[in-house]
């Protein structure tokens, strides 16, 4: 026999979900805070200024330090099954110690190198966990991009090219994916359209060149690639 599920039961269902999507969303909400943080200090350990690099460092320790503040012992609903927590705020912590020290030797090719693992810790959680967020789909993209600007443009030959067409497909792809689902705050900002869009008609550029196998197209777009992605990164990934 059918089971119906009376209106109190639908009620006390809702407000289970909603007081579980609470939690969830208030998490997301301070890890986005803290990882434009992280964000800005990879882009400043990259840039060669060892002042603003320890700046941005100093400011993504806060934003850490408030995320273990209140989630350290107590995960949020997403990661309160994962074993593997714990080792992430250890991991994360050991990592941005060594960064530090890192910048105040004026090692800061180290030190970006160093913070790049706090981005691999944070997708392997995401992996374990079933989460994507849209810096995961940015980090996707961007691994594939690592690929392509791998391969110097200099020695490009059209035995080259069912290669790299093959991973213009992909970069297209990864770039369709970002767009489709943009963070919250981004989703009526115009700048947010702006660099997304510059950052298709870099794929797009690459595509095309591709696709009619012109050499040197393919070496324009190559080196056209990089700056829309940073662009978009630094502002929203």
């Amino acid at each position: 026999m059918r089971r119906l599920i009376s209106g109190t039961s639908l009620a006390m269902i809702w407000m289970a979900g909603a007081a579980f999507a609470g939690p969830v969303a208030d998490f997301e909400s301070e890890f986005r805070e803290m990882y434009a943080d992280y964000r800005t200090a990879l882009f400043m350990t990259n840039s060669g200024n060892r002042e603003k690099s320890g700046a941005s460092l100093k400011a993504l320790g806060a934003g850490w330090s408030a995320i273990k503040l209140g989630y350290a012992t107590t995960p949020p609903p997403q990661y309160e099954d994962d074993p593997q927590w714990g080792e992430v705020i250890a991991e994360v912590d050991a990592l941005l110690a060594e960064a530090g020290a890192e910048v105040s030797a004026g090692e800061l090719v180290e030190a970006h190198d160093t913070l790049e693992g706090v981005r691999e810790v944070f997708s392997a959680l995401h992996l374990r966990n079933g989460v994507q967020t849209f810096s995961d789909r940015m980090n996707a993209y961007h691994a594939e991009m690592e690929h392509v600007l791998a391969i110097d443009p200099a020695t490009l030959t059209k035995a080259d090219l069912p290669g790299l067409t093959g991973q213009a497909a992909v970069l297209a792809y990864l770039a369709d994916e970002v767009a489709a689902h943009p963070p919250a705050e981004a989703r009526e900002d115009e700048t947010f359209a702006k660099l997304l869009k510059a950052l298709q008609d870099s794929v797009q550029a690459l595509n095309v060149a591709a696709r009619a196998g012109d050499i040197e197209a393919l070496r324009a777009a190559m080196a056209g690639l990089k700056k829309p992605y940073s662009k978009l990164f630094l502002k929203f990934g």
